[in-house]
């Protein structure tokens, strides 16, 4: 209660703060916004809110300018493809102003970058559709480096339609060689296939590529003033740190969508080709799929509303077009779609519902090994309805999910977080409360202030056998609270990368409107970097991770990948350790780990994974390639030859059999597509090198017969 208070009350100050000022709408740039207004107001509102509530107190000053400047230009032209260094030039006259453009509410430099993309954006289409008019001279040795932070601006416009002759030259190149490869994989198997000319493959190649281009002009001309000022609003709040972030409504429908698992609508994924919007897949179980006459490869030609009269959304962009076709629980919408199979036109009635997203949700599988039952749950994130604290979430699901394993006589565990980026910190303190007794899981610090320590505050422990986490280096956030509190306790062994992601900071997402409540119109919200929060131990997760009891190689181990890789990262500490009583939960903890260790280092299979990252990353670290077709096809040749050592780098099959716990074994006659994903998925586990060394390492472990108490 006391932490609420503390940051309702710095909130309420910034809306009597931010109350007391009267924006000013006039503009000199009116044709470049739809709203100046509102522009202003988020603005002056996003840098009152940072200023007062976010975790690290920063100046803005002429440092959080340059910082603005070059992460809006990146933004805007990563590869080098719009602005010139003439257009740098002018642009540099604010890259020490912005800091005062922003404590006076001024949008000039936003209006004269934005203004010139746009002009750009016009350019553009002349650039790739004259350049790819013609063959391209693939005899000229001249080389590409996709290294663009390497990469100057060009000098001048003539430069500039130079990067993008090589750029398109070399989408051209791959496509070409592509259809070589494809081609004499035909004349194999076929003698008398007819092999296409160069000059034939070139032409065809530069068809697809302008194809594509125009595919992508279509979706870049869609988007509307709102979304590029985004693109900047999220340079000003990215100066704080990396998960600072600005979203507008739309956005942040989709933030929910994520983290709760569910949706209101037909149930049905949808991707824009062309003009068109086009039924890319049906989700199991919801609306669509139980009414059977929406089919995947369908176009979407016109909404309705119940009986209103429909709306063509041919040529509309697929944020507008899912606006209309989502709706609440138990309204009507009738699709008039053309069908796949005959192209006849069809107009389907939908009543929307709760859609569930099963693929973020629990699941868990069970496996025999030398005559015990052991477990892997798969916790694809830390899920929560905040809206709907009756709603199913992640802690509610794992609490049932041990508690059905525990009545088939499940042995051990293995919690599989990989590639987990985390969630609710409510749930993540509560799913750790389950496997150990009452006592602090993480502790939480705001700016300025002491640490609070947040406690499983229930006695009851669910799961008192045998734990293994599994992580990777993408298991961040509230996974990494989970693991580390595992580790700390010594109540499981954590296997995995060498470490995890690393974000070991907390975010809150806040309503704009709640700043500043007597504007009306909808000014979207801030996911403001709030809190740190530290081990029990009292370090940080922050960049560190968490580090692997027992390390495996992955095809990550080399690669740049993490927190401490991202610029702005806030800075690992740490704070007192807070008072907790270790579980000591095994005998032989060292042994196991030591058994692992010697394991992995004499295995092939990890060994060959452990070539392949090292591989991965010298092709990372090599971006420049010939454009001279004879070359290019030789250093293809060349890498295609090295590739094939790695061929069969995850060709991994144990002899276990994994299967679906009893209750979900009963919902199969119902749902085919339910038993379907669960095959593929038993399958994969039974090819997953990683999950047999963490059941190897769940067989060895032995629970002490008395705990041993360690108090720190």
């Amino acid at each position: 209660m006391k932490t609420k208070f503390k940051l309702s009350t710095a909130l309420l100050a910034i809306v009597l703060l931010v109350n007391s000022i009267t924006v000013q709408a006039s503009i000199n740039h009116t044709n470049l916004n739809n709203d100046p207004e509102k522009d202003k107001v988020i603005i002056y509102v996003l840098k009152n809110v940072l200023s007062r509530l976010h975790f690290v107190q920063k100046d803005i000053n002429d440092d959080l300018s340059e910082q603005i400047f070059d992460s809006f230009i990146d933004a805007l032209d990563s590869s080098k493809r719009y602005f010139t260094k003439q257009d740098l030039k002018e642009f540099s006259k604010y890259k020490y102003q912005i800091d005062n453009q922003l404590l006076e509410d001024d949008l000039s430099f936003y209006n004269l970058v934005y203004g010139r993309f746009l002009e750009k954006i016009k350019n553009a289409k002349s650039y790739y559709g004259n350049l790819l008019a013609q063959p391209f001279d693939f005899k000229k040795n001249e080389t590409i480096d996709l290294d663009y932070t390497k990469v100057p601006f060009a000098k001048n416009d003539n430069e500039l339609i130079d990067y993008w002759r090589k750029q398109l030259k070399l989408q051209t190149l791959s496509r070409i060689q592509e259809q070589t490869d494809l081609q004499e994989a035909k004349l194999e198997k076929d003698k008398n296939y007819k092999i296409k000319s160069f000059t034939t493959l070139e032409k065809e190649a530069r068809a697809e590529v302008l194809k594509n281009m125009e595919d992508l002009y279509i979706r870049i001309e869609e988007l509307e003033h709102d979304d590029w000022f985004s693109t900047f609003l999220n340079s000003v709040v990215g100066a704080f740190d990396p998960h600072t972030t600005y979203m507008d409504p739309r956005i942040k429908e989709r933030f929910d969508q994520t983290i709760s698992g569910k949706l209101e609508g037909i149930g049905a994924r949808l991707q824009k080709k062309g003009i068109y919007t086009h039924v890319f897949e049906l989700v199991a179980g919801g609306p669509a799929s139980k009414q059977g006459d929406l089919e995947p490869g369908d176009i979407i030609l016109k909404v309705a509303q119940g009986d209103e009269e429909p709306l063509d959304i041919v040529g509309m962009r697929l944020d507008d077009a899912i606006k209309f076709i989502k709706g609440k629980k138990g309204t009507e919408v009738r699709l008039t779609v053309k069908k796949k199979l005959d192209g006849s036109t069809k107009i389907i009635s939908i009543i929307r519902d709760v859609v569930q997203l099963d693929e973020t949700f629990v699941k868990s599988s069970i496996v025999e090994k030398e005559g015990k039952k052991y477990a892997i749950i798969d916790l694809p994130s830390f899920y929560i309805d905040f809206s709907d604290n009756n709603y199913r979430d992640s802690a509610k699901d794992m609490e049932k999910e041990i508690e059905r394993l525990k009545a088939e006589e499940v042995t051990g565990l293995i919690i599989d977080l990989r590639n987990n980026g985390g969630g609710s910190l409510k749930t993540a303190i509560e799913i750790s409360g389950l496997f150990i007794d009452e006592g602090p899981v993480v502790q939480v610090k705001y700016r300025g202030e002491s640490p609070i320590v947040k406690k499983d505050i229930d006695p009851k422990v669910q799961w008192d056998k045998s734990v293994v986490v599994l992580v990777n280096e993408f298991s961040a956030s509230a996974s990494e609270i989970f693991a580390a509190a595992m580790q700390d306790y010594k109540r499981g062994v954590i296997l995995g990368g060498n470490q995890t992601y690393g974000k070991g900071t907390v975010q809150n997402v806040l309503p704009i409107n709640q700043f500043y409540p007597k504007y009306k119109k909808d000014l979207g919200y801030i996911k403001m970097t709030i809190q740190k929060f530290y081990r029990v131990n009292g370090g940080s997760t922050q960049k560190e991770g968490v580090y692997s009891d027992i390390a495996m190689p992955s095809r990550l181990s080399y690669m740049k990948y993490g927190e401490r890789d991202m610029t702005g990262a806030l800075a690992w500490d740490k704070v007192p350790q807070a008072k907790y009583t270790q579980t000591n939960s095994y005998d032989n903890f060292n042994d196991v780990v030591y058994n692992s260790k010697q394991r992995i280092a004499t295995s092939k299979n990890f060994k060959l994974v452990n070539e392949y990252a090292k591989w991965l990353k010298e092709n990372q670290d090599n971006t420049s390639y010939s454009l001279n077709y004879k070359q290019f096809f030789k250093e293809s040749d060349a890498k295609e030859k090295e590739a094939e050592k790695f061929k069969s780098v995850f060709d991994y099959k144990s002899n276990l059999t994994f299967t679906s716990p009893k209750y979900e074994q009963s919902l199969f006659k119902e749902n085919e597509d339910l038993k379907d994903k669960r095959v593929a998925w038993h399958k994969n586990l039974s090819k997953d090198m990683y999950i047999s060394e963490a059941l190897n390492v769940l067989s060895e472990l032995k629970l002490r017969e008395k705990t041993e108490i360690v108090k720190n």
